[in-house]
């Protein structure tokens, strides 16, 4: 006995590993490749699968209770989304995503269920639920992939918007043509859709409320927000399940919406913590689903019908789906053909296919096997498609940047604005932010793009349109401020691309500095601090814009400028940058614009 148990556990602990390193690996090597990692996470789950190397036997691992986690893996990951639907940065495209999530999500089943059975052959059951089902795109795959587009304009936004808003929708609508094909139960559909929307908006809005009055009472501490937003979520989810079945989808959504949009307490940090979750659990989902698929049924699939049928998928269902619910012009004409060109399915539509098949198989329908694979299917050639063309679409549309190799410079003062004018000669895009109004108008007066306001102001984060920005100069004389400020744009530029001033020395009787972990990546050497740098700005040393045609190496720049000149940043002529730190080692090569602090003139 004891024996076998362990067995059994040593399988467990085994699969366990085997999805959270696949998983990362996944995601890294996506973006080190520049791919779409959920492609990446699907061949990695495939080949651990029993058909593959059997590393996740997902049925001797999960048994009965796979669809359940799945289920609320779904629902941690739609309230983390809602949390991100901020009212203000849809605009006017508020009824645009309004008719996507229900006009467009008719038509999509409508002429998918055509295509399921005149293509694939599917009775008309099984095409009219598979139909339902293709209507969810999801925030699983849309995310990330827009992560990686980084769009500009009102198409990400409105792309964001129905992938979340869509999936409780989409999900409920399958639900309810599942049950009247099995039940017969046409009529009760339409009561399920009144009981959907009132019991996942009560049980959505209820514990929103409670979260925000709790919060501002101060009745939950601070490292407890997180653990007690999640649990609330939960909480809602499960109370209107038991209500009315996969409402509770909705009501995850609708609370995470409800807390983005009130301003009564501030949810900033709950929102960081479920972005570093959903990460885990999109890895997790996608690696477990693809496990269980058999190579065998994908086999058979793949031929000409079936290519056949995600064209059809592609090129028309989806173009005629945002035409037609663009009619009134709101959505001009490269954000139209963007958002028609991006609808991947993701894990909500592969989880409720499996469960789906598994009852239809036990009611005896044929052909309820092809479901799964179908579905599978589906979600890689459309993640495949949409992954690889939708940032050279995006490109050549001039709604993503090719380089995003900007600055966005945090201070104003004089060697602030002297080091954003050599930038902006090198030929970099660059936005000066500041509080204070006279630095900003000098700033102005010099040519040089600003903002006036706080970088960490929820005001900012709608106004700033940075898709041609890629890195952070926190050039401010407060450690505190600098480092806030970094953390605070750590998800749009990444962690190796945010740079903060060198702590300067502590005074008697002043609290300690901040400790490296929560410091950005140190600008230059290890002391130039916010006081050596006004020191030598007022011996009369400042920033030069200068194209290098010397020997490689610092060491030959020094020997013509001299050990003052301290190179910064590099920029090679492909437009690549080089920010200079302590552990970034400068490598000044012929043909780079080198941006330093010099005692020369600057150009």
């Amino acid at each position: 006995m004891e024996r076998g148990g362990s067995g059994v556990n040593d399988t467990f602990v085994i699969g366990i590993v085997s999805v959270a390193v696949l998983g990362g690996s996944a995601q890294w090597l996506g973006w080190r490749l520049k791919l779409p990692s959920i492609l990446l996470l699907l061949i990695f789950g495939m080949l651990a699968g029993p058909d593959g190397v059997g590393l996740i036997p997902t049925e001797a691992m999960f048994g009965d209770l796979l669809l359940p986690l799945v289920a609320i893996a779904v629902a941690i990951l739609l309230f983390e989304g809602g949390l991100t639907l901020h009212l203000p940065e849809l605009g006017d495209q508020l009824r645009v995503v309004g008719r996507l999530v229900t006009l467009g999500a008719a038509i999509t089943w409508g002429l998918s269920a055509l295509a399921a059975h005149y293509v694939l052959g599917l009775s008309w059951p099984l095409a009219i639920l598979i139909g339902s089902i293709l209507t969810v795109t999801g925030p699983t795959v849309v995310i990330p992939l827009l992560r990686q587009i980084r769009p500009t304009g009102p198409g990400g936004a409105v792309l964001k918007w129905e992938g979340i808003l869509i999936d409780p929708i989409g999900a409920v609508l399958a639900v309810l043509v599942f049950e009247a094909l099995v039940d017969g139960a046409f009529a009760s559909a339409f009561v399920g859709i009144g009981k959907t929307i009132v019991f996942g908006s009560l049980f959505g809005l209820l514990p929103a409320f409670l979260l925000v009055l709790c919060l501002q009472r101060y009745w939950i501490p601070d490292h407890l927000h997180s653990a007690s937003a999640l649990a609330l979520a939960l909480l809602g989810y499960a109370l209107a399940n038991g209500f009315q079945h996969e409402s509770g989808l909705l009501a995850v959504t609708v609370m995470g919406v409800a807390l983005a949009n009130q301003d009564r307490v501030d949810i900033t940090h709950i929102t960081e913590f479920k972005e570093n979750l959903q990460i885990l659990i999109i890895s997790a989902l996608f690696v477990v689903l693809a496990a269980g698929v058999e190579w065998s049924a994908l086999a058979a699939l793949i031929n000409l019908r079936f290519a056949l049928f995600l064209a059809i998928l592609v090129l028309l269902v989806r173009p005629l789906a945002v035409s037609l619910c663009t009619l009134d012009g709101r959505l001009k004409g490269p954000d139209r053909l963007f958002v028609s060109a991006m609808a991947p399915r993701g894990v909500v539509a592969a989880a409720v296919t499996a469960v789906f098949a598994l009852r239809l198989e036990e009611e005896g329908f044929a052909g309820a096997e092809q479901l799964v694979p179908i579905m599978f299917l589906v979600i890689a050639g459309s993640v495949a498609i949409y992954g690889l063309i939708g940032r050279p679409l995006a490109l050549r549309l001039g709604l993503a940047e090719r380089n995003p190799n900007g600055f966005l410079i945090i201070g104003a003062h004089p060697f602030a604005r002297g080091l954003a004018q050599a930038l902006q000669e090198a030929g970099l895009p660059i936005l000066v932010v500041d509080t204070n109004p006279g630095l900003v108008r000098l700033a102005s007066q010099r040519g040089l793009p600003v903002y006036h306001g706080s970088v960490l102001s929820d005001q900012a984060a709608q106004d700033l349109d940075l898709p041609v920005i890629g890195n952070l100069l926190a050039l401010t004389a407060n450690d505190e401020v600098n480092a806030l400020s970094a953390r605070h744009y750590v998800h749009l530029f990444g962690r190796q691309n945010l740079f903060q001033l060198a702590p300067g020395r502590v005074s008697q009787g002043e609290s300690s500095e901040l400790s490296p972990g929560l410091r950005a990546r140190v600008l230059g050497a290890a002391g130039l601090t916010y006081e050596e740098l006004q020191r030598r700005y007022a011996s009369g040393q400042r920033f030069i814009s200068k194209r290098w045609t010397g020997e490689v190496g610092v060491g030959a720049w020094a020997r013509e400028h001299g050990e003052e000149a301290v190179p910064l940043i590099v920029v090679r002529p492909n437009g690549a940058v080089i920010v200079g730190s302590p552990g970034q080692v400068l490598e000044i090569k012929s043909g780079d614009t080198v941006i330093a602090m010099s005692a020369e003139p600057g150009s």
